[in-house]
């Protein structure tokens, strides 16, 4: 079968494998319909990610249909799936608590283990979803919708809080469209006036701020010098990160939607006075791919918007390179395997 390798960083290469075995019981094979290019798979080709080992066969925004399914397996061939790529152990002190998502020996797909840029993987039954009425595309976009939807949930705020969203990537759109669907009042802040835009245009979001030596005296006048009820970081950037405690209100909610490497101070006189709740929101559950995909379902997303660019397996060999470093208009890039 074809697969796109990242030999090394800089270098992508198409070539070919052995297809997957049989699957083993509780386990499924399954042919990739489509694969959406994360802002992980960018950091990998570029040599940025911290914990990767060369080479890699990226790719965990997935969906793809069922071929086989092992022994015990209740999922028929044919069926369309979306793929939550994170392999919990199921034992650990988080397994244990319902929170496979930070399982101590989680392994994602396409990070710590191949993953689906390619014609065929296997995954664990319990990682696989019914798309049900969703396109193969829409499908592909469920996991990194997930992120968002996880984090607004993990936040607890209710519906006619101010929320804002840091932060007008992928991730950020998606944790604003769900933080909308919540029923908050979402404004955007991004340091690109151009992302904004989109939003605006494309998804609905009229309140937007671009970052800059006034942000302060925008969101006090956004909030009549309160500050936000919920404030999500989506930036992957610590200096952002650290700005953000500054314009959460009074017993208000900072979610940190990304994580980065560095360490992360604030004013604890100010986090103290506050009383403020901080939040740290990794991957997704089960719960929160369910809610995307009804969400999807019900005409909530717009998926069409968000998907912008689009590739094959043989095209993103240049095509991912390019966009890594050419990002003017990309939103989210899918890699489209097999017809429909």
């Amino acid at each position: 079968m074809k697969a796109v390798v990242c030999q090394e960083p800089g270098r992508l290469e198409l070539v070919e494998r052995n297809r997957p075995e049989a699957p083993l019981p509780g386990w499924v094979r399954l042919a990739v319909r489509r694969v959406g290019i994360c802002g992980t798979d960018y950091h990998i080709f570029e040599g940025k990610h911290p914990f990767l080992e060369y080479p890699r066969v990226m790719g965990h925004e997935i969906s793809a249909t069922v071929i086989e399914a092992g022994p015990d397996c209740m999922l028929a061939p044919g069926t369309l799936v979306v793929v939550n790529p994170y392999i919990a152990c199921g034992s650990c002190v988080a397994c244990r608590k319902g929170k496979p998502n930070c399982c101590t020996a989680i392994r994602v797909l396409g990070v710590h283990t191949d993953g689906a840029f390619c014609e065929e993987i296997v995954m664990p039954e319990g990682n696989l979803y019914p798309a049900n009425d969703l396109s193969p595309e829409a499908a592909a976009t469920v996991e990194f919708l997930a992120i968002g939807a996880h984090a607004v949930r993990r936040s607890a705020v209710p519906a006619g809080s101010r929320s804002l969203v840091i932060g007008a990537g992928p991730i950020g759109l998606g944790t604003a469209i769900f933080s909308r669907i919540a029923g908050h009042e979402v404004t955007l802040l991004d340091t690109s006036a151009e992302r904004l835009a989109f939003a605006a245009d494309r998804l609905g979001f009229s309140q937007g701020i671009v970052a800059g030596e006034r942000v302060e005296e925008a969101i006090a006048q956004a909030t009549g010098n309160e500050g936000f009820d919920v404030v999500f970081d989506a930036t992957g950037n610590a200096a952002s990160m650290a700005r953000s405690f500054a314009y959460v209100a009074h017993g208000g909610t900072l979610v940190f939607v990304s994580v980065v490497k560095d360490e992360i101070r604030f004013s604890d006189p100010e986090f103290h006075k506050r009383e403020m709740t901080l939040v740290a929101s990794r991957n997704a559950t089960r719960e929160d791919f369910d809610h995307v995909i009804a969400s999807i379902a019900k005409g909530l997303v717009p998926v069409e918007a968000l998907v912008t660019h689009r590739t094959t397996l043989d095209g993103a060999v240049d095509d991912l390179p390019r966009w890594a470093h050419d990002k003017t208009g990309l939103v989210k890039a899918v890699i489209t395997l097999g017809a429909g």
